[in-house]
C-alpha cells in the first residue's frame, strides 16, 4: 500500500453504482477535472456533511468542469437511500472491497468492521493525482471550497 502523490496516475476504478450500472474513475471525469472521494459510511456525521457541501458546491463545480464521484462500503440500498436522503446527482458507489481499494490507491481502513477511511483525490484532466488528502480517522478531508479555489488557480493564466 503505497498513498497517491501528485503527478500519479490515478488507478482504473470500477465500482457499481445503486441501479446497476458501473463507473470507473478517471474515465468518468472525461477529460475535465475529478473529485474522487470515499467515505466512511452512511453512519458517518462528518460524511454526511462532506457529500452534502459538494452537493451544494455542484453548480460551480460543474461550471469549472470538475466532476465528482463517491464510494463507501455500504450496501446498494443503503447507499440509494443516503442519495436520496442529500438529493446526490454524482455518481456515488457502493459495496467497495476495503482491502482492494487501500491497495490500489493507499487509503486507510478500520479493520472490526471494514471501512474505508474518509480520503479525498483531485484529479486533472488528465487522470493525473493534483492533491490527495489521506485521513486516518472521521476529521481531516477535502472540503469543496478548497476543490473550487484550486482549480480556479490552476485555471488562471500564468503569472497572475
Amino acid at each position: 500500500m503505497s498513498l497517491l502523490q501528485p503527478g500519479d496516475p490515478f488507478p482504473d476504478l470500477s465500482f457499481p453504482v445503486p441501479g446497476g450500472d458501473k463507473v470507473t474513475v478517471p474515465e468518468v471525469f472525461a477529460g475535465g477535472f475529478g473529485v474522487m472521494l470515499f467515505y466512511r459510511g452512511s453512519w458517518c456525521p462528518y460524511c454526511n456533511a462532506q457529500l452534502r457541501g459538494f452537493q451544494r458546491a455542484s453548480s460551480t463545480l460543474e461550471e469549472l468542469g470538475v466532476g465528482v464521484a463517491a464510494l463507501s462500503v455500504d450496501d446498494e440500498a443503503t447507499t440509494a437511500e443516503l442519495i436520496a436522503r442529500h438529493k446526490l446527482t454524482f455518481p456515488v458507489g457502493f459495496g467497495a472491497d476495503a482491502g482492494a481499494v487501500a491497495e490500489l490507491t493507499g487509503a486507510f481502513v478500520n479493520s472490526d468492521p471494514a471501512y474505508l477511511q474518509s480520503t479525498g483525490f483531485v484529479l486533472d484532466p488528465d487522470g493525473e493525482v493534483i492533491v490527495s488528502v489521506y485521513s486516518s480517522g472521521a476529521i481531516g478531508r477535502l472540503v469543496p471550497d478548497d476543490v473550487v479555489g484550486l482549480v480556479r488557480y490552476l485555471r488562471e493564466p500564468a503569472g497572475h
